[in-house]
């Protein structure tokens, strides 16, 4: 019998649905739990952060403009997928984060995308409404998306965790440019190759790996970035991003590790309409 020689994967970034390396040509190397090499990981740079701010403005007006229900369809299909590579998850979660519980990382990674797919249509519901006034006329509120949302990672549960904050910016109608884990960035691509195959449009999730370090300080500075969740920033580098965020008041929003429509409000203004009444 012939032996085979092992396919090795090329991890890229994502940007504007397409799979391309960085501009720059850098990457670094990515080590499984115990230090052993597993992959090299694009090390993305400045303008790679500035193409998928690109990419996520020009998809944003497409994607909230679906309707609530479509959007919810489209999240629910990126749980169907990732239900089809959910030993291939599992296995790279496993290798990638040494620990014992990847299938149960995995699992709720799946669920999380169920979820927020189901509170797309009911958002408007809970978090908007006729107001009481006195006077002759409506007062209406509804929540809207703010626009391009950039998501940094944790560094833990790397999978997991940012499922847990792309999910909700998704299910506002945002789009969103993702700042994959630094330490554990493979999960996060396999991630993209979901969503590349499960109708969300071009453009709406953006992935980059690399250091953060070199990154976050340009996302938060990036002047057409409307919100930024810092959940997978080091507490002594908080303040330094917030002071970047102020320039263009950014809206600045924290994981409370809990599943809730406040996730997902969280990254979405609230619009009140006044109308008269008819006579």
């Amino acid at each position: 019998m012939t032996q085979r020689i092992d396919v090795k994967k090329t991890y890229k970034l994502y940007i504007g649905g397409k799979f391309p390396r960085s501009e720059s040509g850098r990457s670094y190397e990515v080590t499984d739990s115990d230090g052993a090499f597993l992959a090299n990981a694009v090390r993305s740079s400045r303008k790679d952060v500035r193409d998928a701010v690109v990419a996520a403005r020009k998809a944003w007006p497409g994607w909230a403009g679906l309707t609530a229900y479509n959007r919810g369809q489209v999240l629910y299909r990126v749980a169907e997928i990732m239900e089809g590579r959910r030993a291939q998850l599992i296995d790279e979660v496993a290798v990638a984060e040494g620990n014992d519980d990847a299938e149960a990382q995995v699992d709720r990674a799946i669920d999380d995308w169920v979820w927020y797919a189901g509170w797309t249509d009911k958002l408007t519901q809970v978090a908007g409404g006729l107001n009481p006034v006195a006077g002759p006329y409506f007062n209406i509120t509804a929540p809207e998306s703010i626009g391009v949302i950039g998501v940094i990672a944790p560094e833990q549960l790397g999978l997991a965790g940012l499922v847990a904050r792309l999910a909700p910016a998704l299910c506002g109608g945002n789009s969103v440019v993702v700042l994959a884990s630094e330490a554990h960035p493979l999960p996060s691509i396999t991630l993209a190759e979901c969503l590349a195959t499960a109708d969300v449009p071009g453009g709406v999730v953006n992935v980059l790996t690399g250091h953060k370090s070199e990154l976050v300080p340009v996302m938060a500075s990036h002047l057409d970035v409307d919100g930024l969740d810092i959940t997978g920033v080091t507490e002594d580098g908080v303040a330094d991003v917030e002071r970047a965020a102020a320039e263009n008041v950014k809206r600045i929003v924290r994981s409370t590790e809990v599943r809730s429509p406040y996730e997902v409000t969280g990254l979405m203004e609230m619009k009140t309409v006044w109308h008269p009444k008819g006579a």
